[in-house]
């Protein structure tokens, strides 16, 4: 059964611009888009749910996968209408933003992949993730939080920018997180299927992002048939929040790519 997300629906459902569907990264909410929603909700709709397990959403114990994630928002949008529109995600988010392509092609008019990779897991990343879902588990989320803060954006970020996204990560639950972990675990290849991409894409790194580096953006580029790449230089794993400026100018001027295409 799909649980019902909490989302955020923000802007003018009858403009004709495509909606914007924004999907966050691990272990955040639906709040890492605040800044783009606040951009581009004055003259589209923009649709930002909180998936399974994080933010708002129900919590499913266990294992869920990128399908499981992919599905629900397929659910949400049928459920809200959305026929067509433009797809973002940021690293998980981003695999989940794969999957729905895989899934729904024909719905996805522009597809925005920032700060992911579409490459399977490793042994050792199986590993690892396995081993983190169960530390979070046992200790909860803030030793984690407090660890990973300053490779989830750069050192030298924002103060602000950092409590925001030390506080997305220390309010999620750890049950939701370690799920989403086990299914990373597990996800499939996505590399043959960026090649079969017939939208336009746009793909977004952090100059400084550890998680994802640039060489990762660049072998999505070069496989995407039709794609623009962008580095933001100054930012490491969420540009988004790190540099919104600059992020939303390049996202603004593919949106109207989009747009007209």
């Amino acid at each position: 059964m799909t649980p019902f997300l909490a989302y955020e629906d923000k802007g003018d459902a009858h403009s004709p611009a495509l909606p914007l569907v924004l999907v966050h990264g691990h272990p955040f909410d639906r709040t890492m888009w605040n800044p783009q929603i606040e951009a581009f909700a004055t003259g589209r709709r923009v649709i930002a749910p909180d998936l399974r397990g994080y933010g708002a959403s129900p919590v499913v114990p266990g294992i869920t996968l990128l399908s499981d994630f992919a599905q629900d928002i397929e659910a949400l949008l049928d459920e809200l209408k959305v026929e067509h529109f433009v797809l973002a995600g940021l690293s998980m988010g981003g695999q989940i933003a794969m999957d729905c392509y895989g899934r729904f092609p024909g719905r996805v008019r522009g597809l925005v992949l920032a700060d992911t990779f579409p490459d399977p897991e490793t042994a050792g990343g199986r590993r690892a993730r396995n081993e983190t879902a169960d530390r979070l588990l046992a200790e909860g989320m803030r030793g984690y939080a407090d660890e990973v803060l300053e490779k989830m954006v750069a050192p030298y970020a924002d103060p602000a920018v950092k409590a925001h996204v030390h506080r997305m990560m220390t309010s999620t639950p750890p049950e939701g997180a370690a799920a989403a972990l086990r299914g990373r675990a597990e996800r499939p290849d996505y590399r043959g299927l960026l090649t079969r991409v017939t939208v336009p894409a746009l793909v977004v790194v952090g100059a400084d992002d550890a998680y994802t580096p640039v060489p990762y953006a660049r072998a999505m580029h070069a496989a995407l048939p039709d794609s623009v790449l962008h580095v933001v230089e100054g930012a490491a794993h969420m540009p988004n929040l790190e540099r919104p400026a600059e992020f939303n100018e390049v996202l603004g001027a593919f949106l109207a790519r989009a747009d007209a295409s």
